[in-house]
């Protein structure tokens, strides 16, 4: 067991866990205030109540663990929920999904045209808030190298979407081509939190590199539990429709896995499923057997969970220290969520960062 692994679940750092996320959540509520423009209220339906956080409290933590001062980078902590949201609007738009976070959609309550014109809004305010560490103290030379980091993570979030329209319509069925597309879709935004963090923090080229090889193997991971939802959750517990992958004929990892290992007939049970045919929540039920059968879910959490271990041992390279600690706790704690365990705000379970 590594010394990081050694510190996981202690109470100072689940401590340290709330003091950033309601730190992130008041700067939010103060700058997304009701009564607002119709496309600042579609922003604000999208952003309160707040989801998870991680990506918020990852940046705060990064900036922390290399040295850094939280209340100096808080603008781009709203700037990474900012951006996560953003493209939450315009991903359930492309998949025509009519509930987030247990709530009518911004496209379902607000429309399309103001959904999409919100989603843009939430881009550039990205960039607004980002400059406005340069107001706190941080040094202009380090908000701009963050800028550039959140350039290349937005462009390859579009590259990464592109990639998955690709090998969804393609009927892809690799295990290559899925991880380079969560690589590049889903762990950018990871990315981007953590080194924007570290580098507004001030960070050393090899605490960066750590940071950016944690957040590539902690996005890998919480990515493929994500995948999993619809086949080992309720839909309560998800927030949004499960059988939404099933519908847009979506190749996560376990179906991709299944795929690979079955025999002829099996395959084509599999690729019936994700034609859109049959009704959706028949073919969710179907395709779940069959993964079960297949032994592809125990197979899909493995190679989660070896990415969960790669995440934390990365995190080796940076100094010890409280925030060092909370980025490992992040692990856990976001596969937990994912898992549906019950929240820390009722005492029982995983804070919701």
């Amino acid at each position: 067991m590594t010394e990081t692994e050694a510190d996981l679940r202690t109470p100072k750092a689940l401590a340290a866990a709330f003091r950033l996320r309601e730190m992130v959540v008041r700067e939010l509520e103060a700058r997304w205030p009701a009564g607002t423009t119709p496309v600042e209220e579609a922003c604000r339906h999208a952003l309160l109540p707040t989801g998870k956080m991680f990506r918020p409290c990852l940046l705060l933590a990064s900036a922390q663990a290399v040295g850094g001062d939280p209340v100096t980078v808080l603008p781009a902590a709203v700037a990474a929920e900012c951006g996560h949201v953003g493209s939450l609007i315009h991903d359930d738009i492309i998949d025509a999904d009519t509930v987030r976070r247990g709530r009518p959609a911004a496209h379902r309550k607000y429309g399309v045209n103001e959904a999409i014109v919100a989603g843009d809004l939430l881009f550039f305010r990205l960039f607004e808030c980002l400059t406005e560490c340069r107001d706190r103290g941080v040094p202009a030379d380090r908000v701009v190298t963050a800028v550039a980091a959140i350039a290349r993570a937005g462009t390859d979030l579009c590259r990464g979407q592109s990639l998955e329209s690709q090998l969804t319509g393609g009927r892809v069925f690799e295990v290559g081509p899925y991880l380079e597309m969560v690589r590049l879709k889903t762990a950018a935004l990871f990315r981007a939190a953590c080194e924007v963090g570290g580098i507004l923090g001030g960070g050393t080229p090899d605490d960066l590199a750590a940071l950016v090889s944690y957040a590539n193997h902690l996005g890998t991971a919480f990515q493929v539990h994500d995948d999993l939802l619809a086949y080992t959750s309720d839909a309560d517990s998800m927030g949004k429709p499960p059988t939404s992958d099933i519908r847009n004929g979506r190749l996560v990892l376990p179906v991709v896995l299944a795929h690979r290992g079955a025999c002829g007939p099996t395959r084509r049970d599999i690729e019936a499923c994700l034609t859109g045919h049959a009704e959706p929540a028949q073919a969710l039920a179907a395709l779940t057997a069959i993964l079960r059968d297949s032994g592809a879910i125990d197979e899909a959490l493995a190679l989660a969970d070896d990415n969960a271990r790669s995440a934390i041992e990365a995190l080796d390279a940076l100094g010890p220290g409280e925030a060092r600690d909370l980025l490992a706790e992040f692990v856990t704690r976001a596969l937990a969520a994912l898992a549906g365990a019950p929240s820390a705000a009722t005492g029982t379970g995983t804070p919701a960062c």
